[in-house]
């Protein structure tokens, strides 16, 4: 990871998720989604919530 990477990482975190521990809860959610996928099992803002946190870090490390 560059230092333009890094440096957009961590506003994501800060802009996002305020630190990385709560960034961290939300990709932990993802995880446990992913094993326990059943119809109601998550509300539709949780799943929308890991999937952003996804792709913030997707785009960061893409550049």
């Amino acid at each position: 990871m560059d230092k333009t990477q890094l440096r957009k990482l961590i506003e994501l975190i800060e802009e996002g998720y305020n630190t990385p521990a709560e960034l961290a809860n939300v990709l932990d959610l993802g995880v446990e989604m992913f094993f326990y996928v059943e119809e109601e099992a998550f509300t539709q803002r949780e799943i929308q919530q890991v999937v952003s946190a996804i792709r913030g870090i997707i785009v960061v490390l893409r550049g």
